[in-house]
């Protein structure tokens, strides 16, 4: 029993390890997203949400290959491979600041986000399928706190390094000769350059630590009689509709958790609110997730299933955007924040959920779940597109349907197609 629970407890040490360099490159989008306004001389908040399309994207472009790759290389070769992809897109940032080039940027981002599908597309169905499938949500739990610790670090690194002064440089810059405005632009552009080193050098040793690891390889093959296992007469990931749903309910889940996370400061600072005060926003959204995470490793599967929790955290999304749209001032921002608590445990309940019973279609199903990331990269956008239309508030009703939506998988969606 010693020796089943320690080969159980390494696995998940490691995977917390991972999903804590998710967390860290994730989250500071939203402390980039006003940083490259200002340092790269934007517009629009439009085109700063391009920080999360380009991010995000790349699930979508990367997510089958990711599979195709794992089926040749298996999880834990594929683990160390996204590290060293994502090493590459963090030193991509170097020579962006030096030039200050938006697009080297993006592409960087991109990069980053290439090594992620690959390590997300590994490591969900890994943490889902390693225990009994009713108690993912709890072991998903778990990693999402060690994601939301780190993405508030981030926040709070890179707040300090990149915007601690923000307020101060924007009303300078106006009024600075363009030579004096060009140098002091580089200086910004060039704070990222130190963190950014230190981000491949950290992900090329985890690289190296996971291929040395004793992280064992997980059979998904569909030909064992357990609770992931499929029925035997699909010949095509398609055929699971309960699978399907789900993608598009990950879809519209991970495009309102970005666009609480990482619209906020923005939102802060449309509504008169100091870019000194509101680049802790995103932290506290994150806190907020934290506290449901917890929540829910206390409860699942102990007291309520997957399914209950994800129904709970839909009527409370509803509820936080049609508040945060009807109150003003730091109220709204509050609400907003508050979304946090509500999208807490959906990617936990909504991936095991979908993956359930596709045996050897699983590396498949996961891919696709991982390709519905996109939402982070779409709806952010459409977000930043209404507020123009509108404005920055009304523009987050956006939000509802998305999570009517959620609510009707956590009822009757996940359960489509299966048998009694």
């Amino acid at each position: 029993m010693t020796k089943q629970k320690n080969e159980y407890l390494v696995p998940m040490i490691i995977i917390g390890a991972l999903f804590f360099i998710f967390g860290f490159v994730t989250w500071v989008n939203g402390t980039l997203i006003p940083y490259l306004k200002i340092a790269c001389q934007l517009e629009s908040d439009f085109q700063s949400y391009l920080v999360a399309t380009a991010f995000f994207i790349a699930y979508t472009v990367m997510a089958i290959p990711s599979s195709f790759v794992l089926s040749k290389t298996g999880y834990k070769r594929g683990m160390a491979l996204g590290l060293a992809i994502m090493a590459i897109g963090a030193i991509l940032f170097v020579p962006a600041a030096q030039s200050r080039n938006f697009n080297l940027f993006l592409v960087g981002l991109f990069i980053i986000g290439t090594g992620l599908a690959l390590l997300q597309t590994a490591s969900n169905p890994y943490v889902s399928i390693i225990g009994p499938i009713e108690s993912a949500a709890t072991r998903i739990s778990i990693m999402g706190i060690c994601n939301k610790v780190a993405g508030i670090l981030a926040g709070l690194i890179f707040g300090y390094i990149a915007l601690n002064d923000a307020d101060v440089l924007e009303k300078s810059l106006q009024t600075m000769d363009a030579a004096a405005r060009e140098a002091k632009l580089d200086e910004l552009a060039s704070r990222v350059i130190v963190p950014y080193m230190i981000i491949a050098g950290v992900l090329v040793v985890l690289a190296v630590a996971i291929l040395f690891s004793g992280l064992p390889d997980i059979k998904d093959d569909g030909e064992d009689s357990g609770s992931h296992a499929s029925d035997g007469s699909k010949t095509s990931v398609f055929q699971f509709p309960h699978l399907l749903l789900g993608v598009l309910a990950l879809f519209l889940y991970v495009g309102v958790e970005v666009m609480a996370g990482d619209t906020i400061i923005s939102y802060g600072k449309s509504l008169g609110i100091e870019l000194s005060t509101a680049r802790y926003f995103t932290q506290i959204t994150l806190a907020f997730m934290l506290l449901g995470y917890v929540i829910g490793i206390i409860t699942i599967p102990k007291y309520i299933s997957q399914a209950v929790a994800l129904k709970f955290c839909a009527i409370l999304g509803v509820a936080f955007t049609v508040l945060a749209v009807v109150t003003t001032g730091y109220t709204s921002v509050a609400f907003i924040a508050a979304l946090g608590l509500a999208n807490s445990l959906m990617w936990p309940a909504i991936f095991p959920l979908a993956i359930d019973r596709l045996g050897r279609f699983t590396k498949t199903g996961s891919a696709l779940l991982v390709m519905a990331i996109a939402g982070g990269a779409i709806l952010p956008l459409v977000y930043g597109k209404f507020s123009e239309i509108w404005n920055s508030q009304h523009a987050y009703l956006l939000m509802v349907p998305c999570y009517l939506y959620i609510l009707y998988f956590a009822t009757n969606g996940y359960k489509a197609g299966r048998k009694a």
